[in-house]
This record gives C-alpha cells, sequence and structure tokens, in this order.
C-alpha cells in the first residue's frame, strides 16, 4: 500500500543509536526522502558536532556514492566529497548507510525481521492502543523474545503504527539486561515527525547545487 500511495515525504528525524557498546547522543535532521528512485537528502540540525552537516544520495547516481559535506573549525563548511554509503567514513557514528534510511526501508526490515523470527517461535507480540507520539495517535506493537537467542536480533522492540496514515512513524529497540532482573539496554531508536506526505518532491530537491543547500 506505501509503494501505491507514497511518493515522496518531507520530516524531522531524530536518533539515537548503541555504536560498539556506547549510547551517542539523540540526533536531529530534517530530511526529504523520494521513493522512486530512491532518494535521500538531509541536513542535520543538532547536536552541535553535526549542525550544518548535509548529505544527498539517489540511487543509480554518482557511481552508487552519496554526497556530503561536514561543518568545520567554527562552522565553517568543508568542500563537498564523494563517499561510498558504506565506506568507514560515512558509516562514522551511523548504524546503517543511508541507503537504509527512511520509513519504506524501515517497514521492509521490520517484515523481514519478523518472517525470520517467527520461525524459531519464543516470540510474545502485544498491542496497545492510543500510544502517542508526540501529538500523533498510535498503535503500539511490542515484540519480546523472552531468552536471548544467536537467532534474534533484540530483546525488546516496539513499533508505533501511526493510526491515520497507517505508517510506522517510531521505532525502538532493545537488548537484555545486563544482569537478572536489570532494565534492557536501548539499541537503536528512530522518530518521523512533522510529516508531510506527496509533497511533489523534484530532482532539484537532491541536487547538491540546489541554492537552497550549502554544497560547496
Amino acid at each position: 500500500r506505501m509503494d501505491k500511495t507514497i511518493a515522496d515525504y518531507e520530516c524531522t528525524v531524530v536518533k539515537r543509536e548503541r555504536i560498539d557498546g556506547k549510547l551517542g547522543e539523540h540526533q536531529y535532521m530534517h530530511a526529504k526522502v523520494r521513493n522512486k528512485p530512491f532518494s535521500v537528502y538531509m541536513y542535520f540540525l543538532a547536536p552541535d558536532d553535526v549542525k550544518g552537516r548535509e548529505a544527498i544520495y539517489v540511487e543509480g547516481q554518482n557511481n552508487g556514492k552519496l554526497i556530503g559535506h561536514d561543518s568545520g573549525f567554527k562552522g565553517r563548511l568543508l568542500k563537498r566529497v564523494f563517499l561510498d554509503p558504506t565506506s568507514t567514513l560515512a558509516m562514522s557514528g551511523q548504524r546503517y548507510p543511508i541507503t537504509k534510511f527512511g520509513i519504506r526501508n524501515l517497514t521492509q526490515e521490520l517484515v523481514d525481521v519478523g518472517e525470520h523470527d517467527k520461525q524459531f517461535g519464543e516470540c510474545e507480540v502485544k498491542y496497545f492502543k492510543g500510544a502517542k507520539v508526540q501529538d500523533r495517535v498510535c498503535t503500539c506493537i511490542q515484540v519480546v523474545h523472552p531468552t536471548p537467542r544467536k537467532n534474534f536480533r533484540f530483546h525488546l522492540a516496539r513499533v508505533y503504527l501511526d493510526d491515520e496514515l497507517q505508517i510506522p512513524i517510531r521505532y525502538e529497540s532493545y537488548d537484555w539486561p545486563q544482569k537478572e532482573g536489570g532494565q534492557p539496554v536501548l539499541l537503536e531508536e528512530y522518530t518521523y515527525m512533522k510529516l508531510k506526505l506527496n509533497v511533489g518532491l523534484k530532482d532539484a530537491d537532491f541536487d547538491p547545487d540546489n541554492p537552497n543547500y550549502n554544497f560547496q
């Protein structure tokens, strides 16, 4: 249904990820996403160490590379670079490459993980109506694997499905507690806020020469 009804969208994304065992800060970014061809523009809003960073990726263009730039000393912009999305530099501070960004990719990943996990059992699923993500009313789908197994990627995960839009707007997952009776350990969380669907994004929205962007 999403493939048939959602061509593109703009939003604010808030994410937090645990990388190499360390939980990072919340990162905030403005994003534009077009589903065909898959295209992403992102501008980092916070925290200060990434503020001003921009990245563009368009499937089938630029030899498969993303185009990005960072903010250097005192906010001075560094020149644009072309990076393999899975390269060490592009993946620095990121759990997933830009090619996996967005609601459509999140949904596909949830489907794939669900299909994988259900063959092993040991999966408790509950639904909670009336959950809130800011001002959006959602249905929360909670999945728990009670016992640590190598087959499972998480102990607990929650998907927040927007009741009106019928798409996931928040996902969070947790590892098993480090000691018996302890709290689950946050692995990752992603929230899509201020969603505007089908805004009519054009090629110019994914062009680093767009005068509204700061690529040099």
